[in-house]
Order: C-alpha cells, then sequence, then structure tokens
C-alpha cells in the first residue's frame, strides 16, 4: 500500500531509474546518498545491504557497481520508489526539498545525516549513520577521531600556506571557496589558511582580488583540472596568472571525493594533503585502516 501510495505522487514527476532489485541476504534495502554516508555505511559493514547509491557515493568500489538513482541535489521520488528500499539514508545536502516532502508525505522512512566537515564533524556523521542502521558506530568514530588527533600538533608547527581552492577554471573566471566550506575546513586541518574570507560559499574570482589576495597555492579537484585543458590552462587563467601560485606553477590536484568527503577516510585525506602542501614535513603515519 505504501509503495503504490508513494508511487500515486511521483508518478508526475520525471526521470525513471532502475527497476526494483532483489533484497539482500539479510533482507534490508539501503539506499544511499552522499559519498561520506557510503563510504560510512560500508565501513559499518553493512554494505551488502546497499542496494543503489547517489553519483558521488563512488568509494569503496562496490558502490560504484551499485544502480545510481542520480545528483544528491537532484533527486527523483520515482526512482527511489521503483527500489522499494527500507531505509534511504541521506545527507542533509541532499533535495530537492520537493522531493523530500513526497517521500515524507507518503511516509516513507528517511534519515537524514548532518554532513559537517572537520574531525568533531566527523565523529558525529558516523555516529549518527550507526544508530539510524541500528549499528554500534562508536568504535569506527573513536578510531577516526583518534587518527585525525594524531595530525593536531604536527600540523599545528607547520608554517601555514596561504591557499585557495578553485571549484572551477573552465568558464573565465574561477570559481573559489570561500567560509564555511568543506573545502575552507580542508584547507585549514592541512595546514594552509583560506584567502578567501569575503564570502561563505563558492563565488567568482576576479583578476584583481586574485592579485591581492596572493595565495601561494591552488588546490582544486583533478576532475576539474582535466575539465580546464590541464595544469598549465590552469594557471595560464587571468586571476591565476598574476598570483604566486601561478609564477611558481604551484596547482595541486586531488581527488575531490577522497578530500571533501569528511567520511571515515577523513584522517588519512587530511594527511596526505599536508604532505602535498608542505612536502618533507614531518607528519606522523596514520594507522593501516580496513575502511581506507
Amino acid at each position: 500500500m505504501r509503495r503504490r501510495h508513494l508511487l500515486g505522487l511521483a508518478a508526475a514527476l520525471p526521470a525513471a531509474l532502475p527497476p526494483a532489485i532483489p533484497a539482500t541476504a539479510a533482507g534490508r534495502r539501503l539506499v544511499t546518498v552522499g559519498g561520506a554516508v557510503t563510504e560510512t555505511v560500508f565501513a559499518l559493514g553493512a554494505g551488502d545491504a546497499v542496494v543503489a547509491v547517489d553519483s558521488t557515493s563512488l568509494f569503496p568500489a562496490a558502490a560504484r557497481r551499485l544502480p545510481q538513482i542520480g545528483y544528491l541535489r537532484a533527486l527523483a521520488p520515482e526512482g527511489l520508489v521503483s527500489l522499494d528500499p527500507d531505509l534511504l539514508l541521506l545527507s542533509d545536502q541532499a533535495g530537492p526539498p520537493q522531493a523530500l516532502a513526497v517521500l515524507r508525505a507518503a511516509g516513507a522512512k528517511l534519515a537524514v545525516v548532518p554532513d559537517g566537515a572537520g574531525g568533531a564533524a566527523v565523529a558525529t556523521k558516523i555516529r549518527a549513520i550507526g544508530q539510524a542502521l541500528g549499528l554500534d558506530g562508536a568504535g569506527l568514530a573513536e578510531a577516526v577521531a583518534a587518527d585525525w588527533a594524531a595530525l593536531d600538533a604536527p600540523v599545528a608547527a607547520l608554517r601555514p600556506l596561504r591557499a585557495i581552492f578553485v571549484l572551477s577554471a573552465a568558464r573565465g573566471a574561477p570559481l573559489v571557496a570561500g567560509r564555511d566550506t568543506h573545502a575552507d575546513a580542508l584547507l585549514a586541518a592541512a595546514g594552509a589558511v583560506n584567502c578567501v574570507r569575503d564570502f561563505t560559499g563558492y563565488r567568482p574570482l576576479s583578476a584583481e582580488s586574485a592579485a591581492l589576495l596572493a595565495p601561494d597555492v591552488v588546490v582544486m579537484m583533478d576532475h576539474a583540472v582535466a575539465e580546464a585543458g590541464g595544469a598549465a590552462a590552469v594557471l595560464r587563467v587571468s586571476a591565476l596568472a598574476v598570483t604566486p601560485a601561478g609564477a611558481a606553477g604551484r596547482l595541486l590536484a586531488v581527488d575531490g571525493a577522497y578530500m571533501l568527503g569528511f567520511g571515515p577516510r577523513a584522517a588519512h585525506a587530511r594527511r596526505d594533503l599536508a604532505a602535498l602542501l608542505h612536502p618533507g614535513a614531518a607528519l606522523p603515519a596514520l594507522p593501516a585502516r580496513a575502511w581506507v
């Protein structure tokens, strides 16, 4: 009855998804939305129950073999209904709101997880996902928190670099991260200072502003570098060419899902970026973790 009611509510909305697939051996059917959410579910040992993921769920490799429900901010209710999940486990970045409202109004079981950035936010995220699944997430949360804390003193001892995070440079003025973004938190965690402090979120950066900010390094997702024509092409963009980073050819291309996810791999991502920003720095080796 619930499934028929959901289908009726969503029938007028676009985009169909793959038909429902057989239930897992455990009899649970989870749909996970958000890269960190999916990573955490697998790290907690519940990956076999996941029947579909969104397009940002790129790790572990098993997640990429599952049916996709599209981008986390552009979900289609009828596609989710066709999978007949027992639980929709969603990042709080998922949407649009209208799609979630349709599902809620019909009585679908949703669990929305806060998708914060930083060490404390990761632990909160893991515990929330464990609670939604009826699993104990404390062990995983504590292990990730311990790895994160092991880097605090070594990173604090580094000379902070002036940096900017460029989301895209393929269409004129580069789109850069301001305050209150995952990129801002990532730079701070890895021993850099985000030069962009005048705004929150992401905005285009003019050549005049970039020259005043004078970043020593540009950090960018590897796929965005490729889309812009490669590192040399990015650094020729006028807003970047006028900076010390442009003059020195200092651009770091990173795996966005890994670096910005703030899931169970967050401490290792923090260490890896710190090592890229500060070559030769004395950073402790982190324990080998099954979920990394």
